[in-house]
């Protein structure tokens, strides 16, 4: 069955996009949950303007992704934490830790599922690959320093 998405949907598309799915799938989940509805002709007309707006929400999202990339690129954030005398803390940092940080020394507002990194738990410099959008993934350098 021929459908126009309304929401993105992992596996299936993108709103906006005209997809061929299996029919009990569209019957018995899409279309009663309101995330697709029947390609007419009229309907293909509003598909192509969602496509449009989506397109034009997309580069602007990339585009203040790359803002953000830029200035966070160039900066180490510093995390003080407890540590015992070989460098191991008490506990670890986590993404949500990172987070705060940066938004405490950059001002810049990060969600913490956007952060990508094991639980730090010694001190040292590390690596936090950080992916805002599909196109814009980059590296924050987080220093762990001892409290």
């Amino acid at each position: 069955m021929r459908l126009i998405l309304r929401t993105d949907l992992s596996g299936v598309g993108k709103r906006g996009d005209i997809v061929e799915v299996a029919d009990g799938h569209a019957r018995n989940y899409l279309l009663p949950k309101g995330f697709a509805l029947r390609a007419s002709d009229g309907a293909v007309s509003q598909a192509k303007a969602m496509r449009r707006a989506r397109d034009l929400r997309d580069s602007a999202d990339r585009e203040s992704a790359q803002t953000v990339a830029s200035a966070l690129v160039a900066k180490t954030i510093q995390i003080k934490a407890k540590a015992g005398s070989e460098g191991k803390l008490f506990g670890s940092v986590t993404t949500s830790d990172i987070a705060q940080a940066i938004h405490a020394q950059a001002n810049i507002s990060i969600d913490r599922k956007k952060l990508h990194v094991e639980p730090i738990k010694s001190l040292g410099v590390y690596s936090v690959s950080v992916k805002l959008h599909s196109d814009v993934e980059f590296p924050v350098n987080v220093e762990v320093i001892k409290a």
